[in-house]
């Protein structure tokens, strides 16, 4: 896994998501922590998670396996990007070091098998993960697979806006193609990614970003990250209906650039 990672990476086909989750944690703050388990709360409707087993998919930083554990919950943590793993354990060590009911590990969610091994999970998680792996539907199947009966489905899935997502795919693959490119991505969408953007949030009301990351590793994130696939919320809804799940909660990104959140619900029996 860690070698076909590698060739990925070093071909283009894949950006390093946890080189910048590595250079996120420097910066990491107490109150970034806050806010991500405040985030989990409000958006699954609950007070804390005691005595429910969370399932991290694509932990990237470990800052929600970290939320979710702080809440009370016994978590499994799990990512394709060996420098992900890494983070995740860097966290645990911080926080919670030679906890049992935290567990990380590498595997991707593209393999049946290894799911099927963890068993089933009150919560299964992946926010901006499942668009990354190159076969997002087939990565959703997998992980609406993990969610027990009665479970929740948290995912967040990029936002399909048609001619604007395809631009945005051909800034990836330049920005994948060495670094004279990246720099050039960088310089070019900037002004926006960080000047503009970050005055339209601060007007709205909505400076902070979803898991505690700054705008800068945000920026990062969004125009590295190969491979890309987008969804409209109506197509994530009517895929995992027909699966046995119903809608608890929506929050979409408006139509603009970003991710559409959502939390599903498997149906008893």
């Amino acid at each position: 896994m860690t070698s076909q990672h590698a060739e990925e990476v070093e071909t283009g086909r894949r950006f390093a998501f946890g080189e910048n989750w590595s250079r996120f944690l420097d910066a990491l703050s107490p109150e970034r922590v806050r806010s991500a388990e405040q985030a989990l709360c409000q958006m699954l409707g609950i007070e804390d998670l005691r005595g429910k087993r969370f399932l991290d998919i694509g932990s990237g930083s470990g800052l929600s396996s970290l939320a979710a554990r702080s809440l009370g919950a016994r978590v499994y943590s799990f990512d394709f990007d060996p420098r992900s793993v890494a983070c995740t354990v860097e966290l645990k060590r911080r926080y919670f070091p030679d906890d049992p009911d935290w567990n990380v590990a590498s595997g991707s969610v593209l393999d049946p098998a290894y799911l099927e091994g963890l068993g089933q999970f009150d919560v299964v998680y992946s926010w901006g993960v499942l668009h990354h792996t190159g076969q997002m539907y087939k990565a959703l199947d997998n992980a609406a697979r993990s969610v027990a009966s009665d479970g929740l489905l948290f995912i967040a899935i990029y936002n399909d806006q048609g001619p604007i997502s395809r631009y945005w795919t051909g800034v990836k693959r330049a920005y994948n193609k060495g670094p004279i490119a990246r720099t050039a991505m960088i310089a070019l969408h900037a002004p926006y990614l960080l000047g503009v953007r970050w005055v339209v949030r601060t007007l709205a009301g909505r400076g902070a970003l979803a898991r505690g990351m700054s705008l800068w590793h945000d920026m990062i994130d969004w125009l590295g990250g190969l491979p890309f696939e987008v969804a409209k919320p109506e197509a994530v809804f009517t895929y995992l209906r027909r699966r046995g799940f119903t809608l608890e909660a929506l929050k979409t990104c408006g139509g603009r650039m970003g991710c559409n959140e959502f939390v599903f619900r498997r149906q008893t029996g």
